[in-house]
Protein backbone atom coordinates (compact mmCIF):
# COMPACT_ATOMS: atom_id res chain seq x y z
CA UNK A 1 0.00 0.00 0.00
CA UNK A 2 1.06 3.54 -0.62
CA UNK A 3 1.21 5.78 2.47
CA UNK A 4 -0.95 8.87 2.16
CA UNK A 5 -1.87 11.72 4.49
CA UNK A 6 -4.70 10.83 6.85
CA UNK A 7 -4.13 7.06 6.93
CA UNK A 8 -4.10 5.30 10.30
CA UNK A 9 -1.03 3.16 11.00
CA UNK A 10 0.57 1.39 13.95
CA UNK A 11 3.66 2.90 15.54
CA UNK A 12 5.84 0.84 17.88
CA UNK A 13 7.11 3.21 20.54
CA UNK A 14 10.68 3.04 21.81
CA UNK A 15 9.97 1.84 25.33
CA UNK A 16 13.23 1.63 27.24
CA UNK A 17 16.22 -0.65 26.84
CA UNK A 18 16.12 -2.12 30.36
CA UNK A 19 12.70 -3.69 29.79
CA UNK A 20 10.79 -1.82 32.48
CA UNK A 21 8.70 -0.23 29.73
CA UNK A 22 8.73 -2.57 26.70
CA UNK A 23 7.89 -1.32 23.19
CA UNK A 24 4.13 -1.06 22.64
CA UNK A 25 1.97 -0.47 19.60
CA UNK A 26 0.28 2.93 19.41
CA UNK A 27 -2.26 4.29 16.91
CA UNK A 28 -0.83 6.99 14.66
CA UNK A 29 -1.99 9.21 11.81
CA UNK A 30 0.19 9.96 8.78
CA UNK A 31 0.52 13.75 8.57
CA UNK A 32 3.13 13.97 5.80
CA UNK A 33 4.79 11.63 3.30
CA UNK A 34 8.50 12.33 2.91
CA UNK A 35 10.19 11.60 -0.40
CA UNK A 36 8.84 9.68 -3.35
CA UNK A 37 9.44 6.13 -2.09
CA UNK A 38 6.82 6.51 0.65
CA UNK A 39 8.83 4.66 3.28
CA UNK A 40 9.37 7.65 5.57
CA UNK A 41 6.47 9.62 6.97
CA UNK A 42 5.64 12.18 9.65
CA UNK A 43 3.24 10.84 12.29
CA UNK A 44 0.88 12.14 14.92
CA UNK A 45 1.01 9.41 17.57
CA UNK A 46 -1.83 8.84 20.05
CA UNK A 47 -0.71 7.70 23.51
CA UNK A 48 -3.08 6.97 26.43
CA UNK A 49 -1.57 9.95 28.26
CA UNK A 50 -1.34 12.41 25.35
CA UNK A 51 -0.28 12.96 21.76
CA UNK A 52 3.09 13.40 20.10
CA UNK A 53 4.32 14.43 16.64
CA UNK A 54 7.23 12.60 15.03
CA UNK A 55 9.07 13.46 11.83
CA UNK A 56 10.88 11.09 9.44
CA UNK A 57 9.68 7.72 10.76
CA UNK A 58 10.73 4.63 8.79
CA UNK A 59 8.35 1.85 7.82
CA UNK A 60 9.20 -1.49 9.44
CA UNK A 61 10.46 -4.16 7.03
CA UNK A 62 8.14 -6.98 5.96
CA UNK A 63 8.00 -9.78 8.50
CA UNK A 64 8.77 -7.59 11.53
CA UNK A 65 6.10 -8.01 14.20
CA UNK A 66 4.49 -4.82 15.54
CA UNK A 67 5.43 -4.24 19.18
CA UNK A 68 8.64 -6.28 18.90
CA UNK A 69 12.14 -5.07 19.68
CA UNK A 70 12.89 -5.02 15.92
CA UNK A 71 9.93 -2.69 15.27
CA UNK A 72 10.97 -0.04 17.83
CA UNK A 73 10.53 3.48 16.44
CA UNK A 74 8.92 2.32 13.17
CA UNK A 75 5.45 2.32 11.68
CA UNK A 76 3.44 -0.48 10.03
CA UNK A 77 0.09 -1.00 8.39
CA UNK A 78 -2.46 -2.46 10.80
CA UNK A 79 -3.07 -6.19 10.36
CA UNK A 80 -6.33 -7.34 8.85
CA UNK A 81 -8.76 -9.33 10.95
CA UNK A 82 -10.01 -12.57 9.37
Amino acid sequence: MKPTIGRIVHYTNLGDRDGKYPPEVQAALITRVLGTAGWNVALHVFYPTGQFDMNNVNQAPDGVVAGSEEARGMWQWPGREP
